[in-house]
């Protein structure tokens, strides 16, 4: 059971406060707030409306949904056992964001918290670095549909911890539980378990026992995984059709760039699990472990030394999963290819805000000046972590509702004025999942899984825009998760607010094999001065002062 004396509390009821100033914005405003785009309202929050107004969340292995890419595989939208569908489902988009993100930092402090002063800074002198800390652990800009993917690290450790001790609290169980259900497998926790099963190894040649109990608990967690993921259990066992992961190639970079994005990732991290650690943390940790070389604090401070290895070494794997040098065994072993190994990296988060306590620690007990500045670095990384807040870093996008722009999109609804499965629709110079949140049924999608089948049959309409342009050719071909109307003159640019000036002036799409695939309509967001040549008739231009779209409708002759 978790004590907490009465200083303790304060501190620990002053953090939530804090937590739930940072989460503020999203109730206050609502869909008006400004929140990530990318790998967010351009992809997943559209994919949990789809999936709530499909009647396919219990759909079987090989069910699909007709909405998206004329049958995406249900599976690819992930499994009813995970919690964030139901949130979607019971709760307007922004109500569920808000408590996804309101759930996950709050859990994210606790299981730091709970981390740091049980197994790393014991004593009653370090409560107020432990709160520090897992506060600013809590309010790291971490990929909102990942959930406790990443976040939920620390809680998990401790719990495996305890269990190693011997402890039987029924708590640590409940841990093992529950986070399955509220996270990733495969973003996050499948390297998370693999990293603890190296523990049990090393604590076996170490002469430490075989602590079965240690090494059910982790095979228990991995159970739970396998049944909350068993539509990814079911694709990869069951499904044989090939499918786009198959043709997802990374092994490209040579050496020297390797070498570069090795210290790119170390000093500024990912976008997927960012930590912002570059301007306070990184800075202490090297003086600390400046302290420890000077003071041959080696044998005290191992665990510090440990951990600030295993930090450089998760980067430099991230960096060296892109090596071409791997080629040979990608294509000798297709699974080095679909699975993304590179995602060790994901334990970074965890790693380096327990290093950032140590690293306190150390400079707390080298000097009385330090102790006192190392107060000031705490409420420093907070203040770093604030300025990272969605509603600032995002102020020049599109707010929620501006993005998907409800009222336009009904009124083109309106004008087309059939049932929308009757048609099918794609966008130029917009993400497809605006047409999508709006019900339209669209041939193009931003998907990590779906039939190659329609990756090559979709290729046929963007073919001679794609030998045009390399980037894009190489973007499509090797990787396809963005299945857009690519074109050569935008390149990887498709958001083009209302304001903007460009023109589409040599366009070149296959307009028949567009209509072969059930292909209407084309939603863009620039003007195509071309469109006859490519037997495409201007409808309507639709407009708003409310939306930052200005959409040119056309229609397939």
């Amino acid at each position: 059971m978790v004590r907490w004396n009465l200083s303790e509390r304060h501190q620990v009821i002053l953090a939530l406060a804090v937590i739930t100033l940072y989460l503020s914005p999203l109730f206050i405003l609502g869909e008006n707030a400004h929140i990530r785009v990318h790998d967010n309202l351009d992809s997943n929050l559209a994919w949990y409306k789809i999936l709530s107004e499909s009647g396919k969340i219990f759909g079987g292995i090989e069910s699909t949904i007709p909405q998206v890419m004329n049958g995406l595989p249900r599976n690819a939208l992930g499994s009813e056992l995970t919690l964030i569908v139901w949130l979607y489902h019971f709760f307007p988009t922004m109500v569920a964001y808000a408590l996804s993100q309101a759930l996950t930092r709050y859990i994210a402090f606790f299981g730091m918290f709970l981390l740091l002063k049980k197994h790393f800074l014991q004593g009653e002198k370090w409560h107020f670095v432990c709160i520090g800390v897992a506060l600013a652990f809590a309010l790291t800009p971490f990929w909102p549909s990942g959930m406790l993917s990443t976040l939920g690290m620390p809680l998990a450790l401790w719990a495996f911890l305890n269990i190693r001790k011997g402890e039987r609290d029924w708590h640590n169980y409940a841990v093992l539980t529950l986070l399955p259900l509220y996270s990733s497998f495969v973003l996050g926790f499948f390297f998370f378990l693999f990293a603890i099963a190296i523990f049990w190894v090393i604590d076996v040649l170490r002469g430490k026992g075989l602590n079965l109990k240690f090494f059910f608990s982790i095979a228990y967690m991995t159970f739970i995984y396998l049944i909350v993921e068993y539509r990814l259990v079911g694709s990869f066992l069951l499904i044989t059709e090939a499918n786009s992961r198959d043709e997802y190639f990374h092994a490209r970079l040579s050496l020297w760039r390797v070498i570069r994005l090795t210290f790119k990732n170390f000093l500024l991290g990912h976008t997927h699990v960012m930590t912002v650690h570059g301007l306070v943390i990184l800075p202490v940790i090297l003086l600390a472990l400046y302290i420890v070389i000077i003071k041959r604090l080696w044998k005290k401070e191992k665990l510090f030394l440990l951990l600030f290895v295993i930090n450089f070494l998760l980067s430099a794997w991230y960096a060296f999963w892109f090596y071409k040098g791997w080629l040979p065994l990608t294509e000798r072993f297709h699974v080095l290819d679909t699975f993304n190994f590179a995602r060790f990296h994901f334990l970074r988060p965890m790693v380096i805000y327990v290093s950032f306590a140590l690293a306190l620690k150390i400079w707390m007990e080298h000097s009385i000046s330090l102790k006192t500045l190392a107060h000031f670095l705490i409420a420093a990384q907070l203040f770093v972590l604030f300025l990272f807040n969605d509603e600032i870093v995002y102020h020049r996008k599109p707010t929620v509702k501006e993005f998907y722009s409800v009222e336009l999109f009904s009124e083109i609804k309106q004008y087309i004025g059939k049932p929308v499965e009757d048609y099918r629709v794609a966008s130029i110079g917009i993400h497809p999942a605006i047409s999508q949140f709006n019900g339209f049924y669209t041939l193009d999608s931003y998907n990590n899984f779906y039939p190659l089948s329609y990756k090559y049959q979709f290729r046929r309409i963007i073919a001679a825009e794609l030998e045009k342009n390399q980037t894009i050719r190489t973007y499509f071909d090797e990787w396809g998760g963005r299945c857009y109307i690519f074109t050569a003159e935008l390149g990887k640019r498709y958001m083009f607010k209302k304001n903007a000036k460009v023109k589409l002036k040599t366009l070149q799409i296959n307009t028949e094999a567009f209509k072969d695939m059930g292909g209407e309509y084309i939603f863009s967001a620039i003007p195509i001065e071309n469109a006859s040549e490519n037997r495409l008739g201007l409808m309507k231009i639709f407009a708003s002062a409310q939306s930052p779209w200005k959409i040119y409708l056309y229609k397939a002759m």
